[in-house]
């Protein structure tokens, strides 16, 4: 009995110890094992609330807030640049779950930026795009491709708006030649202009038309044509790729 009763002391006391021990609220900084160190708020014993993260092995810096120990909320990433050793911002905005998610920007090691929309780490929803070579996509996005409809501006001066699929022209389209004062007007797949209009567009105001004008096309009936086109090309991929019969297990 007095072995038992000892045990029982030991056992609460050990309990209340831990509860003692488990960190909450706001605490000063706090240094794990590998290094990293955290300074912030705290909630049964995890980040919770407001607090910066500072890891040892990449010298990255987290400042914002915080979810049941995962980044969630508002915060800014930045990295530690090895030339300079100084610190440039890489991502601010949304978090969720420990990933990019809702409003952000992320600068690149170059001069590309991204201010958009983020879903689960990815890019997706609206979002703008500025290239290192001076293009820039403004439209839709599904996991880190363009997909859905969108602008491209070329750092020539020319530019596409339409259908996008996996980061590819896709669907309906117009392509803008701004030297040339031509507009391309068609069907599009996997970024190959397939079926479409070449006419001249702004020619007075290029800087280098083409020598001689394009001549007006008497086309009937120019959607019906652009469809025909799109119907044969959905043949073609049906016949690729069969529907499955599910009752009976053949094609």
């Amino acid at each position: 009995m007095p072995y038992i009763k000892t045990s029982q002391t030991n056992q609460l006391l050990l309990t209340l110890l831990d509860t003692k021990s488990q960190k909450c609220g706001l605490r000063c900084t706090v240094f794990s094992v590998d290094g990293n160190e955290y300074t912030g708020e705290w909630l049964d014993n995890k980040k919770h609330g407001k607090g910066t993260q500072v890891w040892q092995k990449s010298g990255a810096i987290y400042n914002g807030e915080w979810k049941f120990g995962k980044r969630d909320g508002y915060g800014t990433l930045s990295v530690l640049l090895p030339e300079t050793k100084e610190y440039a911002r890489k991502y601010c905005g949304g978090w969720k779950n420990g990933k990019k998610h809702g409003y952000g920007m992320l600068f690149y090691k170059n001069s590309a930026v991204y201010e958009g929309e983020w879903s689960e780490g990815h890019r997706g929803g609206w979002g703008r795009m500025y290239y290192d070579g001076g293009d820039i996509y403004e439209g839709e996005w599904m996991k880190d491709k363009a997909h859905g409809q969108g602008i491209i501006r070329f750092a020539n001066g020319n530019w596409y708006e339409g259908a996008w699929r996996d980061g590819k022209k896709n669907g309906i389209g117009k392509f803008y030649y701004s030297d040339k004062g031509q507009i391309y007007e068609g069907f599009w797949v996997a970024g190959v202009a397939k079926c479409g209009t070449l006419s001249d567009f702004g020619r007075n105001e290029a800087p280098t038309p083409t020598k001689y004008p394009i001549p007006q096309i008497q086309l009937v009936d120019m959607q019906l044509v652009l469809s025909e086109a799109k119907s044969a090309y959905t043949e073609r991929t049906n016949s690729k790729f069969p529907l499955h019969d599910t009752l009976t297990g053949q094609e």
